[in-house]
C-alpha cells in the first residue's frame, strides 16, 4: 500500500516547536509508564492481600480504575503520535499525494471538532463535580473527569500538528523520501508481499 501521507523533511525553523513537542512526548510517556506501573502494583497488592492475608485494601479497586481511566485518555494522544489509531486507508492509499493529504486534513478536522466538543463537556464536569469525592480514595471525582479534558486537549494538539503537517506537504509536494518509500512498497507488492 502506498504511503501518501508522509511529510517532507523539517527545516531549521521547526527546532523550537520540535523541542516543545519532544518535551510533551517525554512527559506523556513517563506519566503513562508511571501510572501503569502504579496500577499494576496496586492491583497486585490487592490480590496478595485478598488471597494470602484474607483481607482487602478497600481503596485499591477504585484507584486501579482511576489510573486506568487516566492511562486510556492519555493514550489517545500517544496513539495518534505513533499512528496507531485505526484508519481506513483503502481510499487514501490509492489517491495521489495531494488528494491523500487533503483527506488527511478533513479527517484531522473532524477529530479536532470531536475533541473540542468532548473537552468542553469534560471541563464543565470537572467544575461541577469538584465537591463530590470518591468513596475509597477520598479525592474529588473531578480528577477523574480531568483525564478526559487533558486527553482531548493533547489529542487536539496532535490533530492541529497533523493538519499543519499535511498542509505543508500539500504546499511543498512529495519529498525524495516519499518517492523512495512508494518505490519500495511497489517492489514489495510485485514480489508478493504486503506493503
Amino acid at each position: 500500500m502506498r504511503k501518501g501521507l508522509r511529510a517532507p523533511p523539517q527545516d531549521a525553523k521547526m527546532k523550537p516547536r520540535k523541542s516543545i513537542i519532544a518535551a510533551l512526548n517525554k512527559i506523556e510517556e513517563v506519566t503513562i509508564i508511571a501510572m501503569f506501573a502504579l496500577m499494576v502494583i496496586v492491583i497486585f497488592a490487592q490480590v496478595i492481600m485478598r488471597y494470602v492475608f484474607n483481607d482487602s485494601l478497600y481503596w485499591s479497586e477504585e484507584l486501579g480504575k482511576f489510573l486506568f481511566v487516566w492511562i486510556s485518555w492519555l493514550g489517545i494522544s500517544l496513539g495518534e503520535r505513533e499512528g496507531e489509531h485505526i484508519k481506513i486507508t483503502m481510499l487514501t492509499g490509492r489517491l495521489p499525494f495531494k488528494k491523500a493529504h487533503i483527506f488527511n486534513v478533513i479527517s484531522s478536522l473532524i477529530v479536532l471538532a470531536i475533541c473540542l466538543i468532548t473537552f468542553y463537556y469534560s471541563a464543565s464536569l470537572v467544575i461541577s463535580q469538584w465537591t463530590t469525592k470518591y468513596a475509597g480514595i477520598g479525592i474529588s471525582i473531578s480528577w477523574g473527569y480531568l483525564a478526559v479534558a487533558v486527553g482531548t486537549a493533547l489529542m487536539s494538539i496532535r490533530s492541529v500538528a497533523a493538519i499543519l503537517k499535511s498542509l505543508k506537504a500539500i504546499k511543498n509536494g512529495p519529498s525524495e523520501t516519499d518517492a523512495e518509500t512508494v518505490l519500495q512498497d511497489e517492489m514489495t507488492i510485485e514480489k508478493g508481499g504486503e506493503a
